[in-house]
């Protein structure tokens, strides 16, 4: 298997839409069609279902999508790392969402450049998927979290667990309760559906939302309810309310990084991290 086909596989399936794809890769769709069903064919598999309305991710698509990120992200850090190994300058890259984690990712960022021997943190917020930088290479550690990010494959220190509220605007019928329950939210018409991994919405009605800032402002006019954790909601909008969702699932924000790292760095960025969340 070729590296470009790997890359133009993954492109496909993380866009489910070959036009979409050939944008981002800079090709024609002709040649990108070809190619995937040249790999398709050499592999002896389907990847992908095509109608002349969707593309979808066939059970071994999500597989060589899952191991096709790993392999790319590999190259790519080796390729940055390698790069920044020749200059006198090392840093780190930290991805977390936008949004979210604000206050521990302040606190941590300070807490690491008070560290002897600590080197520059530059950090990469994501709408979404923050696990994604780590896996092509455009990150050595991000802020995640279970279960809503996926972190098999990666090492992983636990930093803070949290609650989830509804977040609604004050105005809303349910916005006087003291208490909900997950399904008084998801049955809701209005409750916000975040992607899947393949990139496909769950069924069901309600606003397709792809990034905090999007969900936020549009609970903010009326048009979305969703449940989040505590800690984004700390500074809420004016003219929301949270209610506390008692059976929604713990939020764990963990710290992550890939298993072959052996930078020193960023040991001892997460050892900052591990032990400033066990005093907080």
């Amino acid at each position: 298997m070729e590296t470009r086909e790997l890359r133009y596989f993954v492109a496909v399936a993380e866009e489910l839409h070959f036009g979409r794809a050939a944008e981002r890769l800079g090709i024609a769709q002709p040649p990108l069609s070809r190619t995937i069903a040249q790999l398709e064919h050499r592999l002896g598999v389907a990847l992908l279902t095509r109608t002349s309305r969707r593309v979808a991710l066939t059970h071994a698509g999500a597989t060589l999508l899952e191991e096709g990120r790993a392999v790319l992200g590999a190259l790519a850090a080796a390729e940055r790392r390698t790069r920044q190994a020749a200059t006198d300058r090392p840093c780190l890259v930290l991805a977390a969402k936008s949004g979210g984690s604000g206050e521990v990712l302040a606190k941590l960022l300070d807490a690491y450049a008070a560290e002897p021997g600590s080197v520059p943190v530059e950090v990469l917020l994501c709408e979404s998927n923050t696990h994604v930088p780590l896996l092509d290479g455009r990150a050595d550690v991000a802020l995640l979290h279970e279960p809503y990010e996926p972190t098999t494959g990666l090492d992983t220190e636990v930093l803070h667990t949290e609650g989830q509220v509804a977040v609604m605007p004050s105005a809303h019928p349910l916005a006087s309760r003291p208490r909900l329950r997950v399904a008084d939210v998801t049955s809701l018409p209005e409750a916000a559906r975040w992607p899947n991994g393949d990139g496909t919405y769950p069924d069901g009605p309600g606003l397709q939302v792809r990034s905090m800032t999007q969900l936020l402002q549009m609970i903010s006019l009326g048009r979305a309810v969703a449940v989040l954790p505590e800690a984004v909601c700390a500074e809420k909008t004016e003219g929301l309310t949270t209610v506390p969702v008692v059976d929604a699932p713990l939020v764990t924000t963990v710290i992550a990084w890939p298993p072959h790292s052996r930078s020193r760095a960023l040991a001892d960025l997460v050892r900052i991290a591990t032990g400033f969340a066990q005093v907080t």
